[in-house]
């Protein structure tokens, strides 16, 4: 099969993060430019950039290898084991596409435990979650809704959230604790919510506009809509003109978003992504206010945790985008959540474990078979997150060669971000935080509603 050969503006996006990221670029030169590859004018050019003085006290991995031969063609400190960043997503989507394949969905189900009887179900109602890292608020609707289609107006039982696919740690090793509210730190689990179709799950988006009147709170909305998430508003509108204070956020140990400082008179709104204190609960929130919506009463409490019984019957179900698409929103934004969702995933498929740990082993298996050396590199999560992972850039210099001789290559090259500069070339809008667009996205992809207004976010 033919495939697209690796460009240093398309593989080198991902390298390019922290100072102390490992950067490795696979590249492989177009047709007549072998011999200009190989002059000194090549190394002299990486030789410039890396003597910048903005890199002064940094220290920097880069390996520029020929995708088709495999030859090196520059190396400085390729061997040093530096922290990647989130060129750990490389390893955890090649792994994903190899172990879960590019046709894998995850499904989340309505299930009754109990017999319906009328306009009754007779038991508890379980949300079974897999790990979809891309449900909305509309999904959960469409739930509610088939639930109600069914002729089914009221639950005789309680409504319970299972999101036991997964195991009960929700942050990875050595992710910050001060991070905890940012969301591109948020708690995984099984049953998430993502608040628009960045699908950063777990997470709301919190809007704070002036009040009417001086001396007037800020107006505070959330999506998805709800009050399951508790606003903690300490801020005051103040005159036009004035400093704008305003800050949102959700501190550690605190499961409220707490809005403060001052914001002005015709100011335009703050805005924030903040990641929420138990995203099982916030699921089984939006669920529960779907129901309601749709007619359906549930006469029992919201129960967290509790495994569904083998012999629940379906009543509803939603199926995400196939990973091969789920990859594009997931590479080309680096949503961490994503791939620890997929780590997790990963062990339940390779261990039956819901775990970081079974989820890493087979990464690491995987990484083994492709030629990389597992004992001089450590990888603790999925995304990068973490500041315990160090790899030298030798190593993945090895991953991306070698996955182009994968039958999934096409789909994983095609997910992976392109540098900015690069973006009107290759033809991506640059819309949203980081260019990605889902009309650029697989057909089941964008066919996904995307938000009617959008307010641009600080980029990772």
């Amino acid at each position: 099969m033919t495939r697209p050969t690796p460009s240093l503006r398309r593989l080198g996006a991902l390298g390019a993060g922290l100072l102390l990221a490992a950067t490795t670029l696979a590249w492989s030169s177009p047709a007549g430019a072998e011999q200009a590859a190989a002059t000194p004018d090549f190394a002299e050019a990486l030789d410039r950039a890396l003597a910048d003085p903005r890199l002064d006290g940094a220290r920097a991995s880069v390996v520029v290898r020929d995708a088709a031969t495999g030859d090196t063609l520059y190396e400085r400190g390729g061997d040093d084991r530096l922290m990647p960043a989130s060129n750990t997503k490389l390893l955890t989507s090649a792994a994903a596409m190899e172990i879960l394949g590019p046709d894998f969905r995850y499904r989340t189900e309505a299930v009754g435990a109990g017999r319906v009887h009328g306009d009754e179900l007779r038991g508890d109602l379980y949300l079974r979650g897999s790990g979809d890292p891309t449900m909305l608020a509309e999904d959960y609707d469409a739930l509610a809704a088939g639930i109600a289609a069914r002729g089914i107006t009221r639950i005789r039982g309680d409504l319970v959230a299972d999101d036991t696919r997964f195991d009960s740690v929700r942050l990875g090793r050595a992710w910050s604790w001060d991070g905890e509210g940012d969301y591109y730190s948020a708690g995984v689990s099984a049953l998430t919510v993502a608040p628009d179709t960045d699908y950063d799950a777990g997470t709301v988006y919190v809007s704070a506009a002036p009040g009417a009147a001086v001396g007037d709170p800020p107006r505070v909305t959330l999506t998805p809509a709800g009050d399951h998430v508790p606003v903690d508003n300490r801020a005051i509108t103040v005159a036009a003109g004035e400093p704008d204070t305003l800050s949102v956020g959700r501190p550690h140990g605190s499961d409220a978003v707490v809005v403060s400082g001052r914001i002005p008179l015709g100011a335009q709104p703050t805005t924030a992504w903040v990641a929420v204190a138990d995203p099982t609960a916030h699921a089984a929130a939006v669920f529960a206010d779907a129901l309601a919506a749709h007619g359906v009463r549930v006469t029992g409490d919201t129960v967290l945790g509790r495994t569904t019984p083998g012999d629940a019957a379906p009543l509803a179900a939603h199926e995400s985008m196939p990973l091969s698409e789920l990859l594009v929103p997931f590479l080309k934004l680096s949503n961490n959540m994503h791939a620890e969702v997929l780590v997790k995933t990963i062990g339940v498929a390779t261990a039956g474990r819901g775990t970081w740990s079974a989820g890493l082993a087979a990464v690491q298996r995987y990484a083994a078979e492709l030629g990389l050396d597992t004992g001089d590199y450590r990888q603790v999560d999925g995304s990068g997150l973490s500041r315990m992972n160090v790899i030298p850039a030798a190593e993945l210099a090895t991953l991306l060669t070698e996955v182009r001789a994968e039958p999934w290559f096409g789909p994983w090259y095609e997910a992976l971000p392109v540098a900015p500069p690069g973006l009107a070339a290759w033809g991506y809008p640059q819309t949203r935080r980081t260019g990605w667009s889902a009309a650029r996205c697989a057909p089941g992809c964008a066919a996904r509603r995307r938000p009617a207004t959008y307010v641009p976010r600080p980029a990772r």
